[in-house]
């Protein structure tokens, strides 16, 4: 895909996920004005991530194009060092953390929504809101890795950074558990403290599983392995 049409592709995508975030900080949910805020929740967590790693991707695009045909080895440095900081987000947050989000959010829903995504919230937050925070993430981030090749990281490193983030937000919900007295997703509330256990291991395997996903799929599309 010619690079004029990956950029314009990679704004509109962050000018839709910068939309996304404005409409659900907009909205008065009594959820937003409890300890933590919208920050105690992933999906939250991951639309940020999700905006950063495009306006990362913009900004690359706009620094490729404004060195192209320079000869500073500064700006070239600076370059390089850009496009790894985006490689290393697409593969260890945007991707896998945003697939995490996608399939376990509707995996839940399907069986029972009242576990993860109450009808109450129905009254909050419209329909076109929902898929944007849960649906769009997973086509965005396919998208942007078929049309860029990204460099992953040694693979112990990638899965200690993904294992660091997922250990990270599964201390911050037990923490504000121990603050408030209450579970930030109601499908907790149903669990034993072993099976919490169990399930908190589970999700930092599977979360693990999708960084792998990630790589293979990237080499893959890419046939970087001949």
């Amino acid at each position: 895909m010619a690079l004029v049409p990956c950029q314009v592709l990679r704004a509109a995508i962050l000018l839709s996920y910068c939309s996304i975030l404005c409409n659900y900080k907009a909205i008065d949910m009594p959820a937003h004005q409890t300890y933590g805020g919208s920050w105690k929740f992933l999906t939250f967590i991951d639309l940020v991530i999700q905006a950063v790693f495009f306006g990362i991707c913009v900004l690359t695009d706009l620094s490729s194009l404004l060195t192209k045909g320079n000869d500073s080895q500064e700006q070239e440095r600076q370059l390089k060092k850009l496009i790894s900081l985006r490689d290393w987000m697409m593969a260890v947050l945007a991707f896998p953390v945003g697939v995490f989000v996608v399939t376990m959010f509707w995996s839940i829903y399907i069986y029972d929504r009242e576990l993860v995504y109450p009808k109450l919230l129905d009254n909050f937050i419209p329909a076109w809101l929902n898929h944007g925070m849960h649906t769009t993430v997973l086509p965005f981030v396919l998208i942007e890795m078929r049309t860029t090749h990204h460099q992953y990281p040694s693979r112990s490193c990638g899965l200690a950074a993904v294992c660091t983030f997922a250990v990270g937000y599964i201390l911050w919900v037990c923490w504000i558990h121990h603050v408030t007295g209450v579970w930030v997703y109601p499908l907790l509330e149903h669990l034993s403290p072993g099976v919490k256990i169990i399930f908190f291991a589970a999700v930092t395997v599977i979360i693990n599983i999708f960084y792998l996903v990630g790589e293979v799929l990237n080499n893959y599309i890419w046939d970087t392995q001949k």
